[in-house]
């Protein structure tokens, strides 16, 4: 793909951020079984509500994070001649070992670090370069190569499992289903926890207005009818949690912003315990063609620092139940070796992807390294396809076989995740 082409993709996923929700959620209302309310799109199956025995969260870094700028692989020095004004310097890494470093903006993820619980997979990605923001995503998360169906990888998974809520799968933050979430198993997406409503049910006349809405559609054997029925059951379920304190437990402190918000919204929903067990969140603005800076000043300072303050306030928010949450960082692809004329890096292939929490045997890094080449088009290499990541945390923390969430697609185990107890 040629400069002028990354540009326009660029252009079009940055308007995208602005306008997806608006046009998906319109549609969805129109489709199938789903049901828009308020901020909120609905796809489930009533169940009885029993707690999740496993809760897996996935963070996605949207817009292509520089995984060689979160965890710098010191040793090769090839990326400090590659990268003269943005290179991060090596006595300033955390956490580090013999060849990588963690970014000092992730310091306080250094505690789940030493305790065992973070750990992180280098040269990660796609089994070939893409560097469509769009397709990469439509990949990563569809993780099912050569298929017609547009089903998400984590559908798949929670389509596996006994129905345990009328919600098994929440998608917060934009109010529209990722597409790892898109298929026949129940799923919800929603802004936030206070979009979770029917319209017009509110105020002083709200039994009278759902009694009305019951008696309508309580019969209706339409696909309309039961998706209806299925999103009273969604409402009745997360109400408590909803409508609970919106306080974070244990002295919490999230940082400003949507990944943040995000984040709380998803320890509230694990706190309550009603039955989800698949949570995603996005992080945006890491397509830094622009300003990635030093250490002193940049988008990459800003990024790394948001993204480890709200992880580290979630898992102290969520106390021990963070013995049965997981949580998996990925990006769509990584950035290119070499750094451009703008304190900036292009569009390249091969990632570092994150794991924390449940299972995780952490306080490492994974992966097998490739070693970088300085040239202006060099690419990170990938190693380790990002299947391989997810497919051991499925199998581990929900006892399922792999093969069904990642059709076509096997690896030998990582040892990175430990199995649930049962």
């Amino acid at each position: 793909m040629n400069s002028t082409a990354i540009a326009d993709c660029c252009e079009d996923f940055a308007r995208m951020r602005l306008s997806r929700r608006a046009l998906l959620g319109t549609a969805a209302g129109l489709a199938g079984a789903s049901v828009v309310y308020g901020a909120a799109e609905v796809r489930a199956s009533a169940a009885s509500l029993a707690p999740a025995s496993s809760v897996l969260v996935v963070l996605s870094l949207r817009g292509a994070a520089d995984g060689l700028s979160l965890v710098v692989p010191h040793a090769d020095p090839v990326y400090y001649q590659a990268r003269p004004r943005i290179a991060v310097p090596a006595e300033t890494l955390l956490a580090r070992d013999g060849m990588f470093g963690l970014h000092p903006s992730l310091a306080s993820l250094l505690p789940l670090w030493e305790a065992g619980r973070l750990a992180a997979v280098h040269a990660t990605g796609l089994p070939a370069p893409n560097r469509s923001h769009f397709a990469a995503m439509e990949e990563i998360e569809d993780a099912s190569a050569g298929s017609a169906t547009r089903v998400g990888w984590l559908n798949r998974l929670i389509g596996l499992d006994a129905v345990t809520s009328p919600v098994q799968a929440v998608g917060l933050g934009s109010g529209v289903l990722p597409t790892s979430l898109s298929g026949p198993a129940s799923a919800m997406a929603a802004d936030s926890l206070d979009g979770i409503s029917i319209a017009g049910t509110d105020g002083d006349s709200a039994a009278g207005r759902r009694a009305s809405l019951s008696t309508l559609w309580g019969r209706d054997g339409s696909a309309l009818g039961r998706a209806a029925r299925d999103t009273f059951a969604s409402v009745d379920t997360f109400a408590p949690v909803a409508h609970g304190s919106d306080v974070p437990a244990n002295a919490a402190a999230y940082p400003s912003g949507d990944l943040g918000d995000s984040l709380s919204h998803a320890a509230r929903i694990v706190r309550g315990d009603i039955g989800v067990q698949v949570i995603t969140v996005d992080q945006g603005d890491w397509d830094m063609h622009t300003g990635v800076g030093t250490l002193e000043w940049g988008r990459m300072k800003d990024n790394a620092g948001t993204l480890a303050t709200a992880l580290t306030a979630f898992f102290t928010d969520i106390g021990t139940l963070a013995d049965k949450v997981t949580v998996v960082v990925l990006s769509e692809f990584g950035r290119r070796v070499a750094e451009n004329a703008n304190y900036g890096l292009d569009h390249g292939y091969g990632n570092v992807m994150f794991l924390a929490g449940a299972g995780v045997i952490g306080g490492r890094y994974y992966g097998s390294w490739p070693g970088l080449t300085n040239s202006p088009d060099a690419d990170l290499v990938v190693t380790t396809d990002y299947r391989a990541v997810l497919s051991e945390v499925v199998r581990a923390r929900f006892s399922v076989d792999a093969g069904q969430v990642f059709p076509g697609f096997s690896s030998a185990p990582l040892g990175l995740v430990a199995p649930r107890a049962t």
